[in-house]
């Protein structure tokens, strides 16, 4: 494989570090409580994960996800305007205001969630990739679920059904290292996760650096191209988060402080894609610091859309539920 350009690097770039403003911006505002709801669920720390994989694919393959999503949507294209009017439950967001933090989703995009339910969107990759495969379409589905899903019977069931059909999805386990509270060494009898692919039959990739946006991009490179062609595939990418496993999760930083701020030191996704770039190119960091102020100007303009956005109506709520004929 063809190493990125600078010019593709240099949007990764962008890319991750518009996911971290976004994500910062959204914490901030939730504390302000201009952005509600229980739950926020953020992506920071995971952006080279996200970024790397989506940029594997092509515009007809499918993405979906869990409920930490707002990074997701974003390296798949969807209008930072929309995501942050969709947190702030505004009729110009993603779902129309409906579905909030957990629940974004742009058809345009082929980007079908954001799922609250832990692990209850698999069964739904399967059945994307099972029309995909029915229709000969050539797409793939990429689906990303966190460490934590991976003992309940959704992960088992989806991913056996995508071996028994040989259905074209690239399963991208995120190993963050801990489910909501729980370490993954405490949560499962088999910590490297990526060896559940030998149980289903299915192509292994292995671990890779998840905060690596070039390392991330090479696999799973190689495992759209095995899954077009071949069936699915297990990836276990390696991440940290930088937040608690919500919001509510106002202790996180205290328990995890040391190693949160060795991760944070030494293996931040921003850093590492922002050293080799001026490693390998002469004068870039001004280029660099250009994209980080145009991202803050790109995130304050969707915050006062989102603002100036008008709230959904009665007539908003009740649309959607019957096909009008």
């Amino acid at each position: 494989m063809a190493k990125p350009t600078k010019a593709t690097l240099l949007d990764w770039y962008r890319q991750i570090v518009l996911i971290r403003e976004f994500e910062t911006e959204c914490d901030r505002l939730y504390k302000e409580k201009k952005i509600t709801g229980v739950y926020l669920h953020l992506y920071s720390g995971h952006e080279a994960t996200g970024v790397g994989a989506v940029a594997a694919l092509e515009p007809r393959d499918h993405v979906i996800t869990a409920y930490r999503d707002h990074g997701i949507a974003l390296a798949r294209g969807v209008d930072a305007n929309a995501c942050m009017a969709e947190m702030m439950g505004k009729k110009t967001g993603t779902s129309g205001g409906k579905g909030g933090s957990m629940h974004l989703a742009s058809r345009e995009h082929n980007f079908w969630g954001g799922y609250a339910i832990v692990g209850g969107h698999l069964p739904l990759a399967a059945g994307i990739a099972l029309e995909a495969q029915y229709n000969a379409t050539g797409a793939v589905v990429l689906c990303f679920t966190g460490d934590g899903s991976t003992n309940n019977g959704y992960f088992h069931e989806a991913l056996n059904l995508s071996a028994v059909w040989n259905l074209p999805v690239v399963w991208v386990i995120e190993n963050n290292l801990v489910g909501m509270g729980t370490r993954i060494e405490d949560a499962s009898g088999q910590p490297e996760l990526h060896k559940r692919a030998v149980a289903y039959g299915m192509k292994d990739m292995g671990r890779v650096d998840g905060q690596d946006v070039i390392a991330v991009h090479q696999a799973v490179s190689e495992a759209v191209a095995y899954a077009r062609s071949s069936g699915p595939v297990l990836i276990e990418s390696m991440t940290y988060r930088y937040k608690g496993h919500g919001v509510s999760d106002r202790t996180f930083d205290k328990r995890m402080q040391e190693e949160l701020m060795e991760w944070i030191e030494k293996r931040d996704p921003i850093t590492i894609l922002r050293r080799h770039l001026e490693e390998s190119y002469k004068d870039v960091a001004g280029e660099l610091d250009k994209i980080e102020r145009e991202v803050e100007r790109v995130v304050a303009e969707a915050v006062v859309f989102a603002l100036n956005s008008p709230d959904p109506t009665y007539e908003d709520l009740i649309s959607n539920v019957y096909v009008e004929e």
